[in-house]
């Protein structure tokens, strides 16, 4: 159920996803046999908003589709998962932005993305949606649209005193003003190493990457770490949660899983580690369905979602 008075605003991507099971990852110049093949809806914003949507928010999308039948298709589902679209543009004469996955039989992923029409979401598709971003309770964005739209998206939070989450993902380099307006940023341990030069394998390297990331200015940071679970830190809190116990099927959107039901949290209110904990139970329900935005699990699931216990730890 939609609640109309707590809104999520998600600036971001939307792609269609071309999905095949693999018995492996293929190496550089290898031909391999895959299995099943899939075609879904996905793409870092669209997905988030989404996981929002299935949570009880009102999600609303800022985004570029294609003029094709990509962008027909994943309007329509966006649509049917109670997703408010006004602000997702279909955009004449350029296709829609499109994700080649391959996806092995441990639930692990390569993927390479096609933008599309996502590099034409622009600063001034956001300030269309600059009513609905102040009265909301979290604005996200990620990094697989233009940077200078991303830090539109932060800079309009801030002056609504609004909390801004990022997803850095695609990973790049970010500008300290851009770092300076993030409430809370969740790279996985491959972007927290690009954006720190700290390798991340383990909790103790997770906490030394976020230490970096609080100097730059960030009020907290959140790195996931797959079946390793992830690492909070904020202030001097630095502490690892462990991952919920689940049969591993498909880790594509995990992240994105994640993201958007930590930012439900967030605009609820709620604590970051509570936030945090819910927000990884709805990502190991996530992995254990194929595809990315049919795997995103719904309030009453996750509310029925048995946890592992005793799996904290402060590492100081």
């Amino acid at each position: 159920m939609v609640e109309d008075d707590f809104k999520l605003v998600v600036v971001g991507s939307s792609n269609m996803d071309l999905v095949v099971r693999s018995p492996r990852i293929p190496v550089s110049g290898e031909t391999i046999l895959g299995g099943d093949f899939l075609m879904v809806p996905g793409g870092k914003g669209a997905n988030q908003a989404v996981a929002m949507a299935r949570l009880g928010a009102h999600a609303i999308l800022v985004a570029r589709l294609g003029d094709d039948v990509f962008g027909q298709k994943s309007l329509e589902n966006l649509k049917k998962e109670s997703v408010d679209t006004r602000y997702v543009t279909l955009t004449p004469g350029t296709p829609s932005g499109v994700a080649l996955i391959t996806v092995d039989q441990a639930g692990n992923n390569a993927i390479v993305v096609a933008p599309g029409a996502n590099a034409k979401l622009t600063p001034d598709d956001v300030y269309r949606a600059q009513s609905e971003i102040r009265v909301a309770g979290a604005v996200v964005a990620q990094l697989e649209v233009p940077l200078a739209t991303v830090q539109c998206a932060a800079e309009l939070a801030r002056q609504a005193g609004v909390a801004f989450v990022l997803n850095p993902a695609p990973a790049q380099k970010l500008p300290p003003a851009l770092l300076a307006m993030v409430t809370v940023l969740t790279p996985n341990e491959i972007e927290a190493e690009i954006l720190t030069g700290v390798k991340v394998v383990d909790p103790a390297s997770a906490s030394r990457a976020a230490d970096r990331l609080l100097e730059a200015g960030l009020k907290a940071v959140i790195v996931t770490m797959g079946a390793k679970g992830f690492l909070l830190a904020h202030g001097s809190v630095r502490e690892h949660i462990a991952a919920e116990k689940v049969n591993v099927v498909d880790t594509t959107a995990a992240g994105d899983a994640f993201t958007g039901s930590l930012a439900v949290g967030v605009g609820r209110g709620h604590s970051l580690r509570d936030s945090a904990i819910f927000a990884n139970r709805a990502a190991a329900l996530c992995v254990t369905r194929m595809g990315a935005q049919p795997s995103m699990p719904t309030l009453e699931e996750v509310c029925a979602f048995i946890p592992t216990r005793g799996n904290s730890r402060r590492i100081r």
